[in-house]
């Protein structure tokens, strides 16, 4: 998994609370401010998924707002993240098991889908759980179960706010692991 840095421009609001005369607590408030917004924001498609605030680099001059009283803070930080791309080789975990596929989960990467079709040489089997078995019976993949992949394509949708990712276990050194 790649991981970037980007650097972020927001504007963080402080409640009038909050607001303390030493600037070590102006800051803490702020970088607690801003993990909370890359949580929430979760990712984009631009920047991948939001991992961590990395440095907090400048802190405008606050503006009151005259009727709360909330202080406005624009801000600069640099934030980690990471994004899939076609081609990737990652390691993931098996979560659901269905006769189409199986989905998997790797780091904050939740919507990963291996097509039956995409894996060779493995047969869908129900007798007690389902699972996919090989054709010589020595490897099954099940859940919870990790699986390294090779991600043939992604897809950013809006709506979830994270991205949908085709894989495949065709291919050397690729499979259960």
């Amino acid at each position: 998994m790649v991981f970037l840095d980007f650097e972020l421009n927001e504007t963080v609001i402080i409640p009038p609370d909050q607001l303390n005369p030493s600037s070590l607590l102006l800051r803490k408030a702020i970088i607690l401010r801003l993990l909370n917004y890359i949580s929430c924001k979760k990712a984009s498609e631009e920047h991948g998924y939001y991992v961590a605030v990395r440095t907090l680099n400048t802190i405008g001059d606050g503006e009151v707002n005259q009727l709360t009283g909330e202080v406005h803070f624009p801000v600069s930080f640099n934030c980690a993240t990471t994004k899939p791309y076609k081609g990737e080789i990652l390691i993931g975990t098996i979560d659901r098991v269905r006769r189409q596929g199986i989905f998997l989960i790797s780091g904050p990467i939740q919507n990963i889908f291996l097509s039956e079709k995409t894996m060779k040489d493995y047969q869908f089997n129900n007798i007690e759980e389902p699972v996919f078995v090989n054709a010589n019976g020595q490897s099954k993949l099940e859940k919870g179960g990790n699986v390294r992949f090779r991600i043939l394509g992604v897809k950013w949708i809006e709506s979830d706010r994270e991205f949908q990712v085709l894989g495949t276990i065709a291919g050397d050194f690729l499979g259960p692991v």
